[in-house]
């Protein structure tokens, strides 16, 4: 593939309003990383079940279909950073109910799967506002950088949360995780009441809004690069969706228990970060076709690798192959859309594609459980 070789790492941090967003990302996801860890343990532990496990993707996915839409019309109606410290707030508090019901011992999967649907259904208003907000916090000429950074900073928490999610449910078990989430998101909300970029609404809400939301939908669905990329990331997705059944790994097939499954949890983003700084100080990719598919072929690749894996070294190894071959394909697919896109269709045109890249994934563990669910007697007892 041909590189500019131009150094560029870090350019959109010299931005103060994307450096405050950067950080405040940077330790309220890592918070939230942390409770996604402690939550598939709390719901293995609580039903020993994949099929339960499964349930987390249902959980999270009719919120999403729901709500998804109307959360794109929202963030090209409103102020952006309004609407995220909103939905923020509502994460927020989701976690700390979630830790006082564990405090209290009256914790069981029905408040597991209620609470994670008001995250997904929060998440469904937050995203499409944050992913817009960003190109109006860089110039044009740094938002693939602005984008890479944006990747690096989710992959980079998804290291230090999972990692830390391990050692503290070894110690302490999952509640004070839930806890520490909750006050990780004061740091996000910070950086957006800090922030000085105006943030206006780019379309009128006097307009109708199911007009509105078709608006997005018939651009996105008319810009065959657009499309091309979101249904990328929903096979893709589908297909090896099976991050939730990393407990069940760590537990049943490779025996190394909760400090064990932090790692593992963390090996993925670990390679994502390595892929991510690379490509931040090589510059821009210029045949990003091949470079998009030859990152796909290796995340499928590696999947199959983790499956058939039997040590633990080896199955750090692969999961860190997926994390480079998600995050190279990820990247390009993002800023090719962010690019592309006017700014006042980027809210909608981002809510169409949370339904792809979000829905792939939740059905992807609803598929690997059910299906480890059909093969589990059969498949474990090789290990047992």
């Amino acid at each position: 593939m041909e590189i500019n070789k131009k150094p560029r790492a870090f350019n959109a941090l010299r931005h103060r309003d994307f450096r405050l967003l950067w950080i405040g990302l940077l330790i309220s996801v890592a918070g939230t990383q942390m409770q996604n860890a402690a939550i598939n343990w709390q719901t293995y532990e609580i039903s020993g079940s994949a099929l339960a496990l499964g349930g987390l993707g249902l959980a999270r996915l009719i919120p999403i279909i729901i709500f998804s839409l109307w959360g794109g019309v929202v963030a090209d109606t409103r102020n952006r950073r309004r609407v995220m410290m909103i939905t923020q707030s509502v994460m927020m508090g989701s976690a700390f109910t979630l830790g006082l019901v564990t405090w209290l011992g009256i914790v069981n999967l029905w408040w597991i799967y209620g609470l994670g649907a008001v995250n997904a259904a929060a998440a469904a208003f937050d995203m499409p506002s944050r992913q817009s907000l960003t190109p109006n916090l860089v110039p044009r000429e740094d938002l693939t950088n602005a984008v890479t950074l944006g990747s690096m900073v989710f992959q980079i928490a998804s290291i230090v949360g999972p990692g830390i999610a391990g050692i503290l449910i070894g110690q302490f078990g999952v509640g004070i995780i839930y806890w520490l989430n909750g006050l990780s998101f004061l740091a996000l909300l910070g950086a957006i009441a800090l922030m000085k970029t105006a943030t206006p609404p780019k379309v009128s809400y006097s307009r109708a809004p199911l007009q509105t939301m078709l608006e997005g939908m018939k651009y996105v669905f008319q810009e065959r690069i657009i499309l091309s990329t979101m249904l990328l990331d929903f096979f893709a997705t589908f297909f090896s969706g099976a991050n939730t059944l990393l407990p069940i790994f760590a537990t049943d097939v490779l025996r190394v228990g909760p400090e064990g499954y932090g790692i593992l949890a963390a090996a993925e983003s670990a390679g994502s970060v390595i892929t991510g700084l690379v490509l931040s100080v090589w510059g821009d990719i210029r045949a990003k076709g091949a470079a998009l598919l030859s990152g796909i072929a290796i995340y499928g690749a590696a999947t199959i690798g983790f499956g058939l894996s039997e040590t633990f070294a080896l199955s750090i190894l692969f999961l860190a192959l997926v994390g480079a071959g998600d995050t190279l394909s990820t990247i390009l697919r993002s800023a090719i859309r962010q690019l592309v896109t006017p700014d006042e269709l980027r809210g909608r045109m981002t809510s169409v594609n949370m339904i792809f890249f979000m829905g792939g994934p939740q059905l992807g563990e609803m598929e690997s459980g059910a299906g480890l669910t059909a093969l589990r007697v059969p498949a474990l007892r090789h290990y047992t």
